[in-house]
C-alpha cells in the first residue's frame, strides 16, 4: 500500500493568490474609507479610548491580574516544595 497522498495539500484561502488579492484590495478599501472619514472619526477617538479602558479592566481581570496576589507559584499549584 502507498500511503503518500499525489497531490499536494492546498494552502488556506489567505495565502492563495485569490486571498492575497482579496486582502490587498481590502487594505485599499479600508484606507480609502479611513483618509475619507477621518474628519468625522478623528472628533469621536477620545471617547472611544474612555469607552475601552473600562472595558479593557474588565477583560484584563480574567488573565490574572487580581485575586491572586500574595501567593507564590507553590501554592497556586496545589504542592508545596519543602
Amino acid at each position: 500500500m502507498n500511503a503518500s497522498d499525489p497531490s499536494p495539500p492546498q494552502p488556506p484561502f489567505w495565502r492563495s493568490t485569490p486571498g492575497i488579492a482579496a486582502g490587498m484590495l481590502l487594505v485599499i478599501a479600508l484606507f480609502y474609507l479611513a483618509r475619507e472619514h477621518y474628519g468625522h472619526v478623528s472628533l469621536l477617538l477620545p471617547y472611544a479610548i474612555l469607552l475601552l479602558c473600562p472595558l479593557m479592566h474588565l477583560l484584563g481581570h480574567h488573565r490574572g491580574g487580581h485575586g491572586r496576589h500574595g501567593e507564590t507559584d507553590d501554592t497556586t499549584k496545589g504542592g508545596r516544595s519543602g
